[in-house]
């Protein structure tokens, strides 16, 4: 296994928070006007900075430091890197993506329509002085709301030259929020994986190494190698440096990375994009167009994202009930692993949780590369093909090559309530996308399998859930799906027309997450890119 500066790499890139027991959040920019007075900052905030150093209390058995209450990350964005005083040398070995920025990106994204930047929320449309993000998860709302006073105190100890952006919408309508608030979506008291449309989220991220000991969870969420992918031998971890700046990638070279070695190393790109979901729209169309389906609409939705909304993939169970029959032996063995006595009992039950939760990942489309059972434009299938697009002839011609590429670390929590269900108000996901490069990898699965579909034969057919559908000339929504039918059943593909907009963004940027040795080079102002 490879090893890692856990101390030097900041807990949001090796940690996905909110499987981690910190299911709330909040999210806040800072303009800087004054350098010294922001690099002063900095070094404040640095000691307060969460780590990727494992906690005592997980399930890998590792020791380590005590489990917070509260974490904080920091990233920065191209101006705030100018306006902290990172010398001009190694602000121009940045890539041209990250210093252009998200809303000059808007093309190449499909930031358009209802999506278009001058429709943001009024935090994010002046981009020049969106400078540094600010990141806290708590286990509590009481404690993300005690970090924040923090900082805010530390803010305001600094003196004026750094102060906080408002105009975060909030659930009352209001645009001048400090922050955006996320969490969540809790039944019965208790937080779950879902977002708003009712799908079980954040199920296949990758692993790479140097981030697990434990080679079971490599299962589904590394690389695939072409053997079975019910078998650990059918998964390898992905290289870090798909992930992390300063470590070999899949092409086995050092992925592109500013100026000093210092600078970089342990550093990674995030993409925040506030995504709003019109929810009423999602319901409206499953219902009417669902009736016509064969299945109905809860098949409908599962066609739709290649997964029921329990999170079983179609490509391993491709009806209801064998997907509910699998939720409920998932669940009675997360209640056995919870529920035994011994420790030989506790190791048996953790197991057989293994086992089944492996079945969540470990697959790919060998068995099913026509999409009969999970169409080729199906959303999960979309932004991650595992091995759909290498599969020639019969046999893999490179498994993964293309794929291995794409991926990406998903963070970020839903947001707001749509109890209502309904379009309007404020309720969504705060999506964050970490990677080594942002056009290589957000940017070409944004483009081209999220918003095309030339890679999959389904020319400019558009992802479901998330493509920027348009409207005809007479006002119609312009989206449409083919979905397929497995090739031994006589009914032919079943075409849904006129699928509207379902996802909108209402905010976002690119931004550059250092290491904390960065962090302290930036906090100091000595970088030195010679």
């Amino acid at each position: 296994m490879s090893h890692l500066d856990l101390h030097d790499i900041q807990g949001g890139i090796v940690k996905s928070y909110g499987r981690y027991g910190f299911p709330k959040a909040y999210f806040f920019l800072l303009t800087v006007t004054d350098e010294e007075k922001g690099r002063t900052f900095i070094r404040k905030l640095v000691p307060s900075i969460t780590t990727s150093v494992a906690w005592a209390s997980t399930d890998s058995g590792e020791k380590g430091v005590a489990k917070p209450v509260s974490t904080t990350n920091v990233a920065f964005s191209y101006r705030g890197l100018h306006a902290l005083g990172v010398p001009r040398e190694s602000l121009q070995s940045f890539p041209d993506e990250f210093a252009m920025g998200m809303q000059q990106r808007r093309a190449i994204l499909g930031d358009d329509g209802a999506s278009a930047p001058e429709l943001w929320d009024p935090a994010w449309r002046e981009p020049d002085a969106v400078h540094v993000m600010v990141w806290i998860n708590g286990q509590t709302s009481a404690a993300v709301e005690r970090r924040y006073q923090e900082i805010v105190d530390l803010i305001a100890a600094t003196g004026a030259g750094v102060a906080i952006i408002k105009g975060h919408r909030n659930r009352d309508g209001r645009d001048d929020c400090p922050y955006q608030d996320a969490s969540a979506i809790y039944q019965n008291g208790e937080p779950t994986p879902r977002e708003h449309f009712g799908y079980v989220d954040g199920i296949s991220d990758p692993f790479f190494k140097g981030i697990s000991s434990y080679e079971q969870n490599v299962m589904g969420g590394g690389k695939v190698t072409g053997a079975d992918p019910a078998t650990r031998a059918g998964w390898k971890a992905l290289e870090t440096g798909e992930f992390l700046l300063g470590h070999k990638d899949e092409a086995l070279e050092l992925p592109e990375a500013p100026d000093p070695v210092l600078l970089a190393r342990n550093g990674t790109y995030v993409v925040y994009r506030k995504l709003h979901q019109n929810v009423g729209s999602f319901d409206q169309y499953l219902d009417r167009v669902g009736r016509d389906f064969p299945g109905g609409p809860e098949a409908l939705a599962a066609k739709f994202a290649g997964r029921w909304r329990n999170g079983a993939p179609l490509s391993t169970f491709p009806t209801e009930g064998e997907a509910n029959d699998f939720s409920k032996l998932w669940a009675e063995a997360k209640g056995a692993v919870l529920a035994a006595k011994t420790a030989e009992a506790r190791s048996a039950a953790k197991a057989e949780f293994a086992r089944l939760n492996a079945k969540f990942t470990a697959y790919d489309y060998r068995n099913d590369l026509d999409g009969g059972r999970c169409p080729l434009g199906a959303h999960v299938r979309r932004a991650n093909p595992r091995s759909a697009l290498e599969f020639v002839n019969g046999a893999f011609k490179t498994p993964g090559a293309v794929s291995n590429r794409r991926r990406m670390l998903r963070r970020g929590l839903p947001y707001g309530d749509s109890s209502e269900r309904r379009d309007e108000g404020e309720h969504g996901v705060i999506f964050m996308a970490l990677n080594a490069s942002i056009r290589r990898q957000f940017e070409f699965v944004q483009q081209q399998w999220i918003n095309y579909g030339n890679d999959f034969k389904l020319a400019n057919e558009k992802d479901p859930i998330l493509g920027n559908h348009g409207f005809t000339a007479n006002g119609m929504p312009d989206g449409s799906m083919v979905i397929q039918t497995d090739p031994s059943d006589p009914r032919p593909p079943f075409v849904c027309c006129h699928v509207p907009r379902f996802v909108d963004v209402r905010g976002g940027e690119y931004f550059f997450m250092p290491s904390l040795t960065a962090l302290r080079m930036i906090g100091a102002g000595s970088i030195d890119p010679t």
